[in-house]
């Protein structure tokens, strides 16, 4: 795991410059450092040794030379590939899995992309052809940004690098706040910084003096095998599941696991046989604290667990370091229990293997349980159509947004896990004008290529698409190195994905079988039966465990004075007058106070804003 910088080279200090770009990203490789400089590009990077620890320095060089790497990443299929590459007739110095790329790349050209499994990305230039190659892995596991300004091509690991080129001109993305306010992450392939761009998942991009091109490479395709009975799609789960992790643990330093009490990371931690578990809590309550039964579940598998009890303090003092480290704003509150809980790991090891992508696969998510779910389902659209649009119009009251949800489509209802504010919630809380799309039209290529489908497979696919490479990986990602951890994801995996989209949606979220009678509904169900198949009898009760994730209590705190005055100092800010309509937020924050209605989510998106462009717009040093 590491972290690489870049850019065409058009300025005379180009050492000068790569030099502090590459400080930018220290924490993603403090192990070791290099670079790469000639007339047309400069290439940095910093290293996390994890395989072939003392010769696999990057950059990296095919044979003569002429094809320079920097990669981010594990490749856990590189030995067979490389053995294929040796009777091709490369030659290796090193047993790396970067020099595979390049010469992987040197033989295949974008066709080694379909022959990898791993998380990656990278990028490759050409001094023959002065052409520069860069891919990202299959779900976007690995961030790889560019900008294109005033004649320099920039590119890296995260954005915070540019801030150190003489070219990089450091302006706001109105657009891109007006479309976080719903989705609470940045949704498109904008990014909050005007003319910087996300590479998408699964895309190479070729940047040449003819311009910039950009393809995909690959994508998911849910088609349903409705041969195979429940007990063989478990049988199957167990089998790839258990070979996903074995690849996974590839490497030539101790490997740990994140633990909670749901069945995800149980699951990684049960069947991948490491020594070491890492769980996080707040205070006493079991809401919001795992780490007794974390600590029941790794004496069980007979495994130590390092635990640690976030106090109210320590969260709140994180929070700009959190958002520094984002790069752009994400209004998760989890983030910052994954930023404690990598820390912990960080102080006894550099790779964790973790539950991330599990719901989004395997359909675990609680609100994919919605479609069909009541007998008012049967009742024809056209009529809830109706009643939806008649109970929109009355003021607000308990149950009536059931019959608001149930007269839209999936389409017009989804667009992943979090909907803060709606299109017209946020023109009225926003001062500025923007051309922020409707939600819908963002959302409506990815249901367009999934049309037909039942809408349980429209919000798994939406989810894969946006919310899990916009929300879930980037702060897996950025959590895990800004403490100089490798954090590793075995459920997104390509083999388990094959597998997964092929098993009926009636085997992934069902209604047919209850665990006890107060059960409507079972997510992951094929997932969790293979669970409870891996899992020792004492702990298999948590295949059953309704999903938490990392719960925070940020509902409660914001209706302590103390925390309540920090979030109103922000509202009413200078920063907060300039972008927002700030009677509109301390009102937002007065309700939650006064228990008139539950806006901590509401007020967490905007605050978490607040802080990330005080940490980027108005303060000069790393928070």
């Amino acid at each position: 795991m590491c972290g690489y910088v870049g850019f065409t080279n058009t300025i005379n200090n180009a050492n000068i410059v790569l030099k502090k770009m590459m400080e930018r990203i220290r924490h993603r490789g403090p192990d070791g450092e290099g670079q790469y400089i000639d007339e047309g590009i400069a290439l940095g990077h910093r290293r996390l040794s994890i395989i072939d620890i003392d010769a696999g320095a990057q950059p990296m060089y095919n044979e003569d030379g002429s094809l320079v790497i920097v990669f981010n990443g594990e490749i856990y299929n590189y030995k067979q590939i490389r053995e294929g590459l040796v009777r091709a007739g490369h030659r290796f110095a090193t047993q790396s899995d970067t020099e595979v790329l390049v010469h992987g790349y040197e033989e295949y050209g974008s066709d080694i992309l379909g022959k990898l499994r791993g998380m990656f990305s990278f990028v490759i230039w050409d001094r023959n052809k002065q052409e520069l190659f860069g891919a990202r892995d299959f779900f976007g596991i690995k961030p790889l940004y560019y900008a294109d300004m005033n004649g320099s091509f920039m590119f890296g690991s995260e954005i915070k690098s540019f801030l150190e080129h003489p070219d990089f001109k450091k302006e706001l993305n109105e657009t891109a706040l007006e479309n976080y306010l719903t989705f609470q992450y940045s949704p498109t392939n904008e990014t909050f910084f005007k003319n910087v761009y996300k590479l998408p998942p699964a895309h190479f991009f070729i940047k040449d003096k003819t311009g910039f091109r950009c393809q995909r490479y690959w994508k998911v395709e849910f088609e349903a095998d409705e041969k195979p009975e429940l007990d063989e799609w478990v049988n199957r789960i167990s089998d790839t599941m258990h070979d996903s992790v074995e690849a996974h643990k590839v490497s030539d330093v101790e490997v740990g696991s994140f633990l909670s009490s749901g069945v995800d990371s149980s699951y990684v931690a049960a069947i991948a046989g490491v020594d070491k578990t890492f769980t996080v809590g707040f205070g006493t309550d079991e809401r919001y604290n795992e780490i007794g039964w974390a600590k029941e579940f790794s004496k069980a598998i007979g495994k130590e667990n390092t635990s640690k009890v976030i106090t109210p303090e320590e969260y709140w003092g994180i929070l700009p370091k959190i958002q520094y480290h984002m790069d752009e704003p994400l209004a998760d509150p989890s983030a910052v229990a994954l930023y404690f809980v990598c820390n912990i790991a960080s102080e006894k090891l550099k790779v964790v293997l973790s539950g991330e992508g599990a719901d989004e696969i395997f359909g675990g998510y609680n609100v994919y349980s919605e479609p069909g779910g009541t007998a008012y389902d049967r009742v024809p659209m056209g009529i809830r159509k109706q009643i939806g649009k008649l109970c929109s119009k009355l003021p607000a009251r308990r149950g009536l947004n059931f019959f608001i949800r149930k007269g839209k489509t999936v389409e017009e209802r989804f667009i992943g896990n979090a909907y803060m504010f709606t299109p017209a919630e946020r023109k009225a809380l926003l001062k500025i004008k923007t051309d922020a799309p409707h939600p819908m039209k963002l959302t409506a290529p990815f249901y367009s290529e999934v049309a037909g489908k039942d809408d349980v497979t429209k919000m798994q696919y939406l989810d894969l698409h946006m919310w899990m490479a916009g929300d879930i990986l980037l702060k897996a990602d950025r959590m895990s190195m800004a403490n100089s951890l490798e954090l590793r994801v075995p459920f997104l995996d390509r083999e388990v994905m094959a597998l997964a989209q092929k098993i009926p949606t009636r085997y992934r979220v069902t209604r047919k079988e209850y665990t006890d009678e107060k059960t409507k509904y079972i997510t992951k169900y094929a997932m969790r039966k293979a669970a409870k198949k891996d899992t020792p009898p004492q702990t298999a009760k948590t295949a059953a465990k309704k999903k938490l994730g990392f719960p925070v209590p940020i509902r409660v705190w914001l209706r302590e004075e103390k925390y309540y005055s920090v979030v109103k100092e922000k509202f009413t800010s200078e920063t907060a007058e300039k972008y927002f309509n700030t009677e509109l937020l301390v009102k937002l924050l007065d309700d939650h106070k006064n228990q008139i209605r539950d806006n901590s989510r509401k007020i967490w998106t905007v605050f978490s804003f607040l802080i990330w462009y005080d940490v980027f717009f108005l303060q000069t040093k790393e928070a």
